[in-house]
């Protein structure tokens, strides 16, 4: 049996990325440098061996997942799905906001005087989730044992079907804060200013029911397909 191994990308970069805006559950397309990005992250990929494919369900994800496959050399064999449970956190109310002004209220909400106060603080995405939550005037928002059931649930779920079919590799398009969240479930350390770049991909290895991060946030495979353009 291959072991098991996800390639988690963070979607292309979006209009509400480009302008700051906060984005979860509602979406903007990619913008045309976002897009752009992409291909050159699906040439990077384009050898490896992928036994499926899983984006989230929104529009952003479902886009930057097509073009990847579409630059796979195998990418019209490639079983693909998607699953809501790997979509961004959801802000309420916050979102569409300008994201200085929901991470502005967030940490007033805990008690602290700005953003990098909060991040120095230690604060815990626990914490983080629980001030969204209150601060969403909509009651959108979901609750930090939500959110935790579906993140982990959604990605060890893919990792268990690959295993089960007998390992191998799976391409999967997640969110930013998604995938911080995910790596601090993995090891707690993993705080909440982590940089994750869009177009980036973290590797996963999945082993007897327990995720190891061997590669985090990489632009490489940008890189290499932007050498192979010519």
């Amino acid at each position: 049996m291959e072991k098991t191994e996800l390639y988690i990308v963070r979607h292309g970069k979006t209009m509400f990325n480009a302008v700051q805006r906060v984005q979860g559950w509602c979406d903007t397309p990619l913008t045309k440098s976002g897009a752009e990005t992409i291909y050159d992250l699906g040439r990077g990929l384009k050898e490896i061996e992928f036994q499926e494919a899983v984006s989230s369900d929104s529009g952003r994800a479902i886009e930057t997942m097509r073009i990847l496959l579409g630059e796979h050399q195998k990418g019209a064999n490639i079983p693909y799905r998607v699953d809501k449970r790997i979509r961004e956190w959801c802000f309420g109310s916050l979102e569409g906001g300008f994201d200085a002004e929901m991470w502005g209220v967030v940490p007033r909400v805990l008690n602290f005087q700005n953003y990098d106060e909060m991040v120095d603080r230690n604060t815990t995405f626990h914490q983080v989730c629980d001030a969204i939550y209150e601060a969403d005037t909509a009651n959108w928002a979901e609750t930090y044992q939500e959110l935790e059931f579906r993140v982990r649930t959604g990605f060890e779920d893919i990792a268990y079907r690959v295993e089960k079919n007998g390992g191998g590799k799976a391409l999967v398009v997640s969110h930013g804060l998604t995938i911080a969240f995910l790596m601090n479930l993995i090891r707690e350390e993993n705080n909440i200013r982590m940089d994750i770049p869009n177009g980036s991909v973290t590797r996963l290895i999945y082993e007897k029911g327990s995720f190891e991060c061997v590669q985090f946030a990489t632009t490489d495979y940008i890189k290499k397909g932007q050498s192979l353009k010519n």
